[in-house]
């Protein structure tokens, strides 16, 4: 928590007092701010309170003697309808803006530097690994926003310090200031469209990454969809723009098709690093995350060579196609997260000879989508109430057994990948199910896993596995 000057001795309406809000608020009113906070919620209200902040019903406010509103990047700001405390603060020509733009004007001239990350998918494992590499090259780095610590829960902004954020769209349309050193688009699918109205304005909210980067900025943007490529293509002057793509080999960016990142400009190969055999970045959509942090670092000064060993002891992210350990030649998987049958795909594409674990609550559609990866599976291993249903799909396609429970199946596919013939057996927990029937969430029932792994004879835990 640092103090924010930059509204010292003006009155601040903030709506919105979850995490982040409560952060800011706090952060505004040790600058000096007088901070109105509310929330539409009496038990956040009666926590604000609870800390210390000055809690005013907004409606009582006349929004003319406001500076600005902040507002929670969960409350709506023009779809389906702007929140009632948007519309009285347009109706007073004050400003709407969220802790995010708060943190970017608080950044101004201390020399820190942000590295910013948005897109539909891949936001949160690229920001883990940005982070890590620029940490592993020995910069003074902090990781937040939409990951993790909200930014005012950062350390304050000081010179040479790197900001690694992680930006929804939601807190991206209240950044109208954002200017990032890097800014990396990794790609674009119709998503929160009852927040955005319509694709196009979903893709425009995005692009404002762009639209006020200078020169010596770096902007990352994938290529491997329409929606990204035409945003590539109308950013002009400013920043240095860097094509990403995992599709195909770029003569002009940073591509990986083949698994191998190549840094190509004007035809002339900079930079090879070899992705396949990295644990934690298995997956065409880990490549593509490669090739954002690749490219982030080297914006920030890091020798590729760095990078590339840096990128060996990624850990990835909990519950995310996480290896946590290995008995023999035997690898455990967490993928827990996986809880629908596209989240569990990318697990099942990125492995070959799998001992799978899977079940839960299943989603519409069940594991019918997955048919095309169901040769890489050697035998699957089913739990909860899907159990039946996921039974039918794979009759007749995959061996499976039917376990019930977590801990059964683990000891099960343990025994039978020890004993497979096939190079690289992979235990792995990608259930594309929720977990609601066994297990609180996804993490919990992540965590339950590498507890069971971890009590197996011969096991090397690699990493703790814990969320």
């Amino acid at each position: 928590m640092f103090a924010v000057t930059h509204f010292k001795g003006k009155r601040v309406a903030m709506f919105g007092l979850a995490r982040s809000g409560i952060s800011c608020a706090r952060a505004l009113a040790l600058g000096g701010a007088e901070v109105l906070a509310w929330d539409d919620s009496e038990p956040a209200v009666e926590k604000a309170r609870a800390e210390g902040l000055q809690v005013t019903n907004l409606h009582t406010v006349d929004f003319k003697t406001l500076s600005a509103l902040v507002l929670s990047p969960g409350v709506p700001l023009t779809h389906p309808e702007p929140h009632w405390t948007v519309v009285k603060a347009r109706a007073a020509g004050v400003e709407v803006i969220g802790d995010t733009e708060v943190f970017a004007r608080a950044m101004q001239g201390t020399g820190a530097r942000m590295v910013a990350i948005t897109g539909t998918n891949g936001k949160s494992t690229t920001t883990a690994l940005i982070g890590h590499v620029l940490k592993a090259a020995g910069l003074d780095v902090d990781v937040g926003g939409n990951i993790g610590q909200a930014v005012f829960n950062l350390r304050a902004p000081t010179r040479e310090r790197v900001y690694v954020l992680e930006l929804s769209s939601f807190q991206i349309d209240l950044m109208p200031g954002l200017s990032p050193d890097v800014g990396i688009l990794t790609n674009l699918t119709p998503d929160h469209l009852d927040r955005h109205g319509a694709m196009e304005h979903y893709a425009a909210v995005k692009s404002r990454m762009f639209t006020k980067q200078r020169d010596g900025q770096t902007a990352l943007v994938g290529v491997d969809d329409d929606w990204c490529s035409g945003i590539a293509d109308h950013i002009h002057g400013g920043p240095d723009v860097r094509r990403v793509s995992v599709v195909r080999a770029l003569d002009n960016g940073v591509s990986a098709p083949d698994g191998i990142l190549r840094d190509v400009r004007d035809g002339a190969v900079s930079a090879e690093i070899d992705l396949r055999g990295m644990p934690s970045l298995r997956g065409r959509h880990n490549w593509q995350n490669a090739c954002m942090a690749y490219g982030a670092a080297r914006a920030m000064g890091v020798d590729a060579k760095v990078i590339a060993e840096a990128m060996r002891s990624f850990p990835g992210l909990a519950h995310r196609m996480q290896e946590i350990g290995r008995a023999g030649q035997v690898a455990f998987v967490n993928d827990s997260k996986a809880t629908n049958a596209d989240a569990a795909e990318k697990a099942l594409a990125s492995y070959s000879n799998i001992f799978w674990i899977a079940g839960g609550i299943a989603k519409t559609g069940g594991i019918e989508p997955l048919s095309p990866y169901f040769p890489r599976v050697r035998k699957a291993y089913l739990i909860g109430v899907a159990a039946a249903d996921f039974a039918e799909s794979l009759k007749g396609k995959v061996e499976f057994e039917m376990c019930d429970t977590l801990a059964r199946a683990v000891q099960a596919a343990a025994r039978d990948a020890a004993a497979s013939d096939g190079t690289e057996p992979v235990v792995l927990l990608s259930p594309a199910c929720a977990s609601f029937d066994q297990y609180k969430n996804f993490e919990v029932r992540g965590d339950a896993f590498a507890e069971l792994v971890a009590r197996l004879p011969g096991i090397q835990m690699t990493t703790e596995g814990k969320s």
